[in-house]
């Protein structure tokens, strides 16, 4: 079977398994408009959304790293270098957990709006935060080590599942809104999950042999690749929930929750175009690790293939579909068709400029990264303020559409320029026209 094929079945089943998992969810966030109210909604995203920030900041970047280099260590066999990085991500992650929790609540009054509803749920914030930080690394390290299945499963079965369980047993207990109680069972039952997936993470990582001789230079490779990817991170995967706390000042609580949906909506179509490219890193490595620079282009070019075309799908599937998507959390969400099928074209923009940040990264430029970011990031913030005022849900989704266009081109660009790899489709037609 070709690399295509293969990666197109292989992302094809992880993605139907997340389908399944985001099933559970949108039927609690549903379920929670339905019986508690689209305000209940509203708050219940912006605490899904502060709690994957937190999640990406207190691992201090390594979980964002942990598939290059779990790739890396593995298919070299440097086991003893695995375990040091493996080891320092859940150290440095559970140090700054207790951080947050002893010290995030006063940083809630420097964000707004969106502070004061986090403010007297802030400590099953943090542990929400904390128990995804968990999963984060263990999931990227799995992945990085050929176990995509054992690494996804946790987050998009399990998870899902517990949240719907973690509703189920307020409402019965109360028929009062309790939202606050709900994410009490969910932050435990989390932390249970994922303690238990970071047993498998270590089986293995103890896998790897530890015939190689520790370089002290490493570590300092690690910070110089984490940082960067901090920052790329939060403005390309967690992008909406960083525009759901910007956007809290600017929509009232139904249409932040008519957003909070269409983005999570979009987040359901991005992850399968992120497996992708995932999936793609191990085979990536081993042909940088053999000098052969024909088959890392070929590799690239197919993920994007593989990628935009299920990009492509899920924009035309969202356009048709969307409307009635949205109409089961309420009548009133069926104003989000239309902006949710223009956040999902961004992706297919995103995907066929390709996955510029990775391939800097792998050509140990990942700083070229962040003036790409920056541009995005001020893109958005520039667009929210001008366009959502007038046009509300419309105006949300075009600003956020803009952002992530320029900073795929943008990334596209750099990489071309930095790295003399052209990592769009267009690149892999012009490879085979010629």
């Amino acid at each position: 079977m070709s690399i295509a094929g293969r990666l197109a079945s292989k992302s094809v089943m992880i993605f139907a398994l997340r389908i399944f998992g985001a099933g559970f969810i949108f039927l609690v966030q549903a379920a929670i408009s339905r019986v508690w109210g689209a305000q209940s909604l509203g708050d219940f995203l912006l605490v899904i959304a502060a709690a994957n920030l937190i999640a990406v900041v207190l691992p201090l970047g390594f979980q964002t790293v942990s598939t290059y280099f779990s790739a890396e260590y593995g298919s070299r066999g440097e086991g003893n270098h695995l375990r040091r990085f493996v080891g320092r991500a859940y150290i440095q992650m559970a140090l700054m957990g207790v951080a947050i929790l002893a010290l995030g609540w006063p940083l809630t009054f420097l964000l707004g709006e969106a502070g004061e509803h986090l403010r007297p749920i802030w400590g099953q914030t943090a542990l929400i935060g904390i128990a995804t930080a968990i999963t984060y690394i263990g999931t990227t390290t799995l992945v990085g080590l050929k176990q995509p299945m054992a690494g996804y499963l946790p987050d998009m079965i399990f998870r899902p599942a517990l949240t719907l369980l973690a509703f189920g047993l307020v409402a019965l207990m109360s028929p009062a809104a309790d939202l606050g109680r709900m994410l009490w069972v969910l932050a435990v039952a989390l932390l249970v999950l994922f303690g238990v997936q970071s047993i498998w993470v270590r089986r293995a990582v103890v896998a790897v042999p530890r015939a190689d001789t520790v370089r002290k230079s490493e570590p300092r490779r690690w910070w110089r690749f984490a940082t960067p990817w901090v920052l790329i991170t939060l403005a390309s995967d967690y992008f909406f929930d960083i525009n759901l706390i910007l956007l809290a000042g600017l929509l009232d609580r139904t249409d932040l929750a008519i957003f909070g949906v269409s983005t999570r909506i979009f987040a359901l179509a991005s992850f399968g175009v992120v497996a992708v490219y995932a999936l793609t890193l191990p085979n990536m490595f081993d042909a940088e690790r053999d000098a052969d620079r024909g088959a890392f282009g070929k590799r690239v070019g197919e993920a994007n293939l593989v990628a935009t075309g299920l990009a492509l799908a899920l924009f035309l599937g969202v356009l048709l579909l969307g409307r009635y998507a949205l109409m089961l959390f309420g009548d009133e969400f069926a104003d989000g068709a239309l902006p949710v099928a223009i956040l999902c074209l961004g992706l297919v923009v995103r995907a066929a400029f390709g996955p510029a940040s990775l391939v800097l990264s792998m050509h140990d430029r990942p700083w070229a990264s962040l003036p790409s970011v920056g541009l995005g990031l001020a893109a958005l913030i520039v667009g929210n303020f001008t366009l959502v005022p007038p046009y509300g849900l419309m105006g949300a989704a075009i600003s956020a559409f803009i952002a992530i266009s320029l900073w795929s081109v943008s990334l596209w660009a750099t990489a071309l320029y930095r790295a003399r790899i052209d990592v769009s489709i267009f690149g892999r037609f012009r490879a085979a026209a010629a």
